[in-house]
């Protein structure tokens, strides 16, 4: 019998150990990964900074409640505050608990305002986590089925369509915050118009809304600024953060500014593991190594080229209808549902994940060289035709 519950469907591939963009399993095969563990191993497989700054935080204290002052807590919520332009944080151990802690937040701000059934906008196709509140306002019904009754107070609208935003205004009372992500990342790496962010924040500015962005998977340097809402001139009132801030040591932060501030109160809300010691250092570290290698730049730089090279190189390939992203965040669709591929790419040493059941992702570090992107365009230009050619 299986131990584990059958909650996820993994391919054959165990991996050991792992070097910058490259990762090698039990048996000694190597691959490039250009998946990161769904985007989290940012700063690659075991850079020197972060190993020794992990290596020294094991020998101090690891864990201890926040009944307690936590310093590097403190250090590391100055420095995403300074990164996001936000006031305050939250820390916690995933995206999930980082947007159920906006989710709260909104609740507690429409009670402030004195309205009874606070209700917040999201979006088709989103996907905000797993706990019921989040795969709630999540806009998928596979993530949904089977957990109803879902929780109440979100009223759903389209992506990237203002018109309908400003519908919602009009015949919803209760409405208190917009809660979207800046690029749809589980929803098919979809990029709105460069004026959408800007859009919603004027909306929020004249309804007296929150705007909370859902920066999980599009922050820390993945779209080429620190936060993807930083390619507009706008601040949103809540942003959720996790994946790459610890590059595999759980941790995530719901950071605040604005109207978001002083809504919760002592007793309010908590984490048992959130912020501890440990994870906070390995957040700083990820900051530090991407300050000092100017990472979000180089995500800029080089996933501009890569997105131009798969253009170039696959958009007449039999099967990809379209090819999109930011940054290192790159979506290849494709006309059919593709699960297949993801054992034919590691066949050929390439991991990649799925989303939306066509679109091939491609989250690389942000580490990545032209070099390495080259390689990624090589084996895709080989593993799309073989997939392609399966009955």
């Amino acid at each position: 019998m299986d131990r584990l519950m059958t909650t996820y469907n993994p391919i054959p591939v165990c991996l050991e150990k792992g070097l910058g963009v490259w990762v090698w399993d039990t048996s000694g095969k190597k691959y490039l990964d250009a998946a990161t563990g769904i985007a989290v191993t940012a700063i690659g497989h075991y850079h020197p900074h972060f190993i020794a700054a992990l290596e020294k935080a094991v020998h101090q204290v690891i864990h201890t409640s926040n009944i307690l002052t936590i310093e590097a807590q403190i250090q590391l919520a100055e420095r995403l505050a300074e990164k996001a332009g936000m006031e305050q944080a939250f820390f916690c151990n995933s995206g999930a608990e980082a947007n159920e802690c906006a989710i709260k937040l909104a609740r507690l701000f429409g009670h402030k305002k004195e309205i009874a059934h606070p209700t917040i906008i999201v979006m088709e196709n989103s996907f905000h986590g797993r706990t019921l509140a989040t795969l709630s306002a999540s806009g998928s019904r596979k993530v949904q089925a089977g957990f109803e009754p879902l929780v109440t107070g979100f009223v759903r609208a389209p992506y990237n369509d203002i018109s309908a935003l400003e519908t919602i205004a009009k015949n919803h009372h209760d409405v208190v915050a917009i809660l979207v992500e800046p690029v749809q990342g589980e929803g098919g790496i979809r990029v709105p118009d460069n004026d959408y962010l800007t859009k919603i924040r004027q909306l929020c500015d004249k309804h007296d809304w929150l705007m909370m962005l859902d920066e999980v998977q599009s922050g820390m340097g993945r779209t080429g600024k620190w936060f993807c809402y930083q390619h507009q001139s706008i601040k949103p009132d809540v942003i959720t953060v996790a994946k790459a801030l610890g590059n595999g040591i759980p941790i995530a932060a719901c950071l605040a500014r604005n109207k978001a501030l002083n809504l919760f109160h002592v007793g309010n809300h908590g984490s048992t593991f959130g912020g501890n010691p440990f994870a906070c250092r390995a957040a700083l570290a990820v900051i530090d190594v991407m300050e000092q290698e100017k990472l979000p730049e180089n995500a800029a730089k080089i996933g501009h080229y890569l997105l131009g090279q798969l253009q170039a190189t696959l958009q007449n390939v039999p099967g990809v209808i379209a090819i999109r992203g930011q940054g290192l965040l790159i979506g290849i669709e494709l006309e059919k549902p593709c699960r297949p591929i993801l054992q034919i790419a590691a066949d050929h040493g390439l991991l990649i994940t799925i989303t939306a059941e066509k679109i091939i992702r491609l989250l690389p570090p942000l580490i990545l060289q032209q070099e390495e992107a080259d390689e990624i365009v090589r084996l895709l230009a080989k593993i799309i035709p073989e997939f392609m050619s399966l009955s």
